[in-house]
């Protein structure tokens, strides 16, 4: 068996600190996209976050390993996708099922896990319905 009804939430890619605001107009100008006036913030880490349809495109300003990182390789901060799944605690079953390499930040519904795949792209899952990348679900 296999992790199944995962929703897309957002893709997070890094920008060039001090760029933020060239980003912003690039993503709304030219794009079209707007940005999601409810994101969080994180103390260091100038975050943009671009709803796109009912996704999200999550741009944060940063060089190097975050101070958020446990490891080098371990930065919730890398270039990513995520995924919704419905039942956070099952998949995390299931990956410790198929022995899955993964690591985990916060706990419960807020759990977030991240792996790599076979190229080292990385991945995040968190529980559906518990974050803002679904529009219709923040009410926007």
């Amino acid at each position: 068996m296999a992790l199944d009804g995962l929703e897309l939430h957002h893709h997070a890619i890094r920008i060039v600190p001090g760029r933020e605001e060239a980003t912003r107009n690039f993503f709304g100008d030219v794009l079209g996209l707007h940005p999601d006036p409810g994101a969080r913030e994180v103390p260091g880490i100038p975050l943009l976050w671009m709803d796109v349809g009912q996704s999200q495109v999550h741009l944060f300003a940063l060089e190097g390993v975050s101070e958020h990182a446990r490891t080098p390789d371990r930065d919730p901060f890398t270039p990513h996708v995520a995924f919704g799944v419905p039942d956070i605690t099952a998949a995390r079953a299931e990956l410790d099922r198929l022995e899955a390499v993964y690591w985990r930040i916060g706990r419960d519904e807020q759990l977030q896990i991240f792996l790599h795949d076979p190229s080292g792209n990385m991945i995040e899952l968190h529980q559906a319905g518990t974050c803002r990348c679904k529009a219709d679900e923040r009410g926007a």
